[in-house]
């Protein structure tokens, strides 16, 4: 490509042709070979209209020179114009034959690409056996031979055909690879079209940067527009609900002292020294269908002035917004249980590292967790919905039901044994005494940490017929010592044990009272 100072489509030609080296040397997915299409469709278009604006500039030429009343030095410079544009017509033309070529060998039309990979008979039409594909054989001779013949109207031109170490652009791991290898070899064919169109379009640069200099000879020089019109390409058209959306906004060509200003839906947008306007904003929420999917679209607008004259283009391009899956994990995700601590995570793959979770819910406090997602749910109702956003959007809501807690069973142990109220107890067994309370094992499970209960106080009597032998005691904790029931109980008496007080504390150690009633009455044999 010439030096100097470039116009803004050239470069944009130049980012292009580097993005496109670029991904070359990927191990590209549908997505990435569906955007080499897109490209080569654009850059098809944009090379059409510059092909067209070329035929204008030689009939300004010519309305130049018979203007100029046809003097033979301005009569050389259309003869030689006319030349240089039946040259690039020819290699143009070539091109295009190769473009069909490539079509054909990849069982492809350019109405319908039914394989855009083929990337081994890419190699065989473009790189041959041994040297003998298209790329070897006439497209680097003629690229190059074109490239010399225009050298006389633009000295500083580079190559057409350039190895890689030729090419200042290309990586250093790349550099050992020749002009055909470096373009055509692991190549999809929709990159392999965008290349050859690439080479097109620095073509058709070449020449009309030679048809600018011709037409300064016979005062001919014009503001040429190959292409004005809006473009957008988006990193992805579909997008989740609380992710962001990013696309550029751009005009495909422009002369240099345009100053286009853009606008995304209404509001102004910043636009690069490039002519480029940024687009990204945050997807809300839409109506999803059932497939989760919700329609919409953003619309941009370029206004530039051209010839004292405003020009507004707009684009209106849609997307799909996905609605967000959330997946909820917990011990016991069905329901929750009434003032107990309820662990929860909730995650959203889809958002991945934008995932920035913040919890509110009704029935419940919401103490958020320390990782990313986590939350824990403490039930003060029958029922309670978790709602979930990030970073202020909404991403949806659960609804659970709340369980009561349920009891713990109270029992009897003495002597490290449980006491038999049917059978009977040793008297000398009572000696030790201690009440627990058990939870229920699921409840125990799911949250061990609002499963810890205790009897706190609870009464002892020694009956003997009818009546107490000893005055009742009062027990304060789950253990007793009953030397002086010991001491004092005869054959046939027995013990009866009325639980007063149970306990359990929560996952926050605070304690809290169960009401539970529970009575013992143990025979002493």
């Amino acid at each position: 490509m010439a030096g100097g100072k470039e116009t803004p489509r050239q470069k944009m030609i130049g980012m292009m042709y580097l993005v496109l080296t670029a991904l070359l040397a990927l191990q590209v997915n549908s997505a990435i070979l569906l955007k080499f299409k897109f490209i080569d469709d654009s850059l098809l278009s944009v090379n059409d209209k510059t092909s067209t604006a070329a035929d204008h500039t030689i009939k300004g030429i010519q309305a130049a020179v018979v203007k100029n009343q046809n003097q033979a030095r301005d009569q050389a410079v259309l003869k030689q114009s006319e030349e240089i544009r039946a040259k690039t017509k020819e290699m143009v033309a070539y091109l295009r034959d190769v473009r069909q070529q490539l079509l054909k060998a990849t069982e492809n039309t350019a109405a319908e690409m039914k394989n855009m990979s083929g990337e081994d008979k890419v190699a065989i039409t473009m790189l041959g056996g041994k040297r003998d594909g298209i790329a070897y054989k006439t497209m680097k001779p003629k690229l190059t031979e074109y490239a010399d013949y225009m050298k006389q109207y633009v000295p500083n031109a580079e190559g057409l055909a350039l190895d890689g170490k030729e090419d200042p652009r290309v990586t250093k791991d790349q550099r050992a690879k020749n002009f055909a290898e470096l373009n055509f070899e692991n190549t999809p064919v929709v990159a392999a079209l965008a290349t050859i169109s690439q080479k097109e379009t620095e073509i058709l640069k070449l020449e009309a940067e030679a048809l600018t200099k011709q037409a300064e000879k016979v005062g001919a020089k014009t503001i040429v527009f190959d292409k004005i019109g809006a473009f957008a390409s988006a990193e992805s058209n579909t997008v989740a609900a609380g992710t962001k959306y990013k696309a550029e906004l751009f005009l495909t060509a422009s002369a240099s002292s345009i100053r286009p200003s853009m606008t995304l839906n209404g509001s102004p947008l910043a636009v690069s020294p490039e002519g480029k306007g940024k687009v990204e904003f945050t997807a809300r929420p839409g109506a999803f269908d059932k497939e989760g999917n919700a329609k919409a679209s953003w619309t941009g607008t370029i206004k530039f002035n051209q010839n004292g004259r405003d020009t507004t283009f707009t684009v209106k391009v849609p997307y799909t917004i996905t609605k967000p899956v959330m997946q909820i994990q917990s011990a016991s995700v069905q329901a929750l249980y009434f003032k107990c601590g309820n662990k929860l995570s909730v995650q959203v793959p889809a958002l991945g590292a934008q995932y920035k979770p913040s919890f509110s819910a009704s029935g419940a406090s919401v103490i958020p967790g320390a990782q990313k997602g986590d939350v824990t749910l403490v039930p003060n109702s029958k029922e309670v919905t978790l709602n979930v956003a990030s970073e202020g959007n909404a991403i949806g809501s659960q609804t659970f039901q709340v369980r009561p807690i349920p009891k713990p069973e109270i029992k009897c142990f003495v002597g490290g044994r449980e006491a038999n109220e049917k059978q009977g107890t040793p008297g000398t067994a009572v000696r030790t005494m201690v009440l627990k309370a058990i939870p229920d094992a699921g409840f125990a499970t799911f949250l061990p940490e609002d499963a810890r209960y205790r009897v706190s106080r609870y009464e002892i009597t020694l009956v003997r017929g009818k009546r107490p032998a000893i005055p009742t005691k009062v027990i304060n904790g789950p253990e007793a010592n009953n030397t002086d029931i010991v001491n004092a109980y005869r054959e046939g008496d027995r013990i009866y044990v009325e639980v007063k007080e149970v306990q359990r504390m929560n996952f926050q150690n605070n304690v809290e009272t169960v009401n539970i009633s529970k009575q013992f009455n143990v025979p002493l044999i």
